[in-house]
């Protein structure tokens, strides 16, 4: 398995060169340094933990200064750790770019799916609307009887679907397909839609499905080699 680090810039759309449409997003991949690498002698497994988008060293702690100190570099907003044994050859304080995939390759993106606010027992949980006929119930869009599991003290158990904050959870989307990669700008066109807002960080890792790796698109205007 390999991994890296990005940005969710947004969604847009490109063409194979026989004309299909792809839905795509753009995921801004700048070259991530690795912060520190864990080993099952020192910590039980083994990783490398991956850091970008420098932060002010005002704005920094102490501790984070320390830690990205050892790895030259400035300390960073977003930091991820990726277990997997094919990263364990790069060192402390090398860079991981965006040419670890390539066109082809299935990846499972990894981020903080929107908020919501919140909402409703209906759009949360995919609740069942009351009646709406005859004008007989006033219950529609309520969330209707709570302590109705057979005990008699009315205790509502635990995990009762009901209303309140939505969104802001960790979400992984699976088996996504990698359609391009721009080693120069840094970034990378995948299938379909990741999770989180615009701006809002992502981990793009091989995904965890049988199926590693497609026949590349040939996008329109470029050659087959490309």
């Amino acid at each position: 398995m390999k991994g890296i680090l990005g940005r969710k810039l947004g969604m847009t759309q490109v063409f194979t060169a026989d004309g299909t449409l792809i839905p795509v997003t753009v995921v801004e991949c700048e070259p991530n340094i690795v912060l520190q690498k864990k080993t099952v002698e020192n910590d039980g497994y083994n990783a490398v933990q991956l850091g970008i988008e420098d932060i002010k060293e005002a704005r920094a702690t102490k501790p984070e200064l320390g830690h990205a100190k050892k790895a030259n570099t400035a300390a960073k907003k977003y930091i991820k750790e990726i277990r997997s044994e094919e990263m364990m050859a790069y060192e402390v304080g090398s860079e991981v770019k965006v040419d670890i995939f390539s066109a082809g390759d299935i990846v499972d993106v990894t981020g903080t799916s929107k908020g919501k606010g919140y909402m409703g027992t209906i759009y949360r949980n995919n609740a069942t609307m009351g009646p709406k006929s005859h004008g007989g119930s006033k219950n529609i869009r309520h969330i209707g009887s709570l302590a109705t599991t057979g005990r008699n003290n009315g205790r509502i158990e635990k995990g009762t679907a009901m209303a309140g904050h939505e969104g802001v959870l960790k979400t992984t989307n699976q088996n996504l397909e990698v359609i391009k990669v721009d080693v120069e700008k840094n970034y990378m066109l995948i299938k379909g839609n990741v999770p989180g807002p615009k701006r809002g960080y992502v981990i793009v890792k091989t995904t965890v499905k049988n199926t590693k790796h497609v026949e590349p698109k040939v996008l329109l205007g470029e050659s087959k080699e490309a």
